[in-house]
């Protein structure tokens, strides 16, 4: 099993800045693919980025060049460096975990944490 718990949410002005941390704790972290996935109210939840051991990182092309995903192995964390937010990246973030490499598709995590809101304003 594995305990995933987000922190670092909150309000900001469009083109701020936040970051997202995940913590992970129950198996060998190395081994998890690490991911973001995001969902605004009234849709669905998308793939936002992901970070593998073995592996580039990867990003949603809406995010790209803005966001970028980080993992420090030795303190079973992963993170989420957010800038020039925009009010479209307004949402619940989920950090997300599984075997492996990372996927777009979030059926494939088995492991979630509980969501932290990041809200942007105009």
């Amino acid at each position: 099993q594995v305990q995933l718990v987000e922190s670092g949410g909150g309000l900001v002005q469009a083109g701020g800045s936040l970051r997202l941390s995940c913590a992970a704790s129950g198996r060998t972290f190395n081994n998890y693919a690490m991911v973001w996935f995001r969902q605004a109210p009234g849709k669905e939840r998308e793939f936002v980025a992901g970070i593998a051991w073995s592996a580039a990182p990867v990003y949603a092309d809406s995010v790209k060049g803005r966001f970028t995903i980080s993992r420090d192995n030795a303190k079973n964390t992963v993170s989420l460096q957010m800038n020039s937010l925009k009010p479209e990246d307004t949402a619940v973030y989920y950090c997300a975990a599984r075997l492996g490499i990372s996927t777009r598709n979030n059926v494939m995590y088995p492991y979630w944490g509980q969501g932290t809101q990041v809200t942007v304003s105009a």
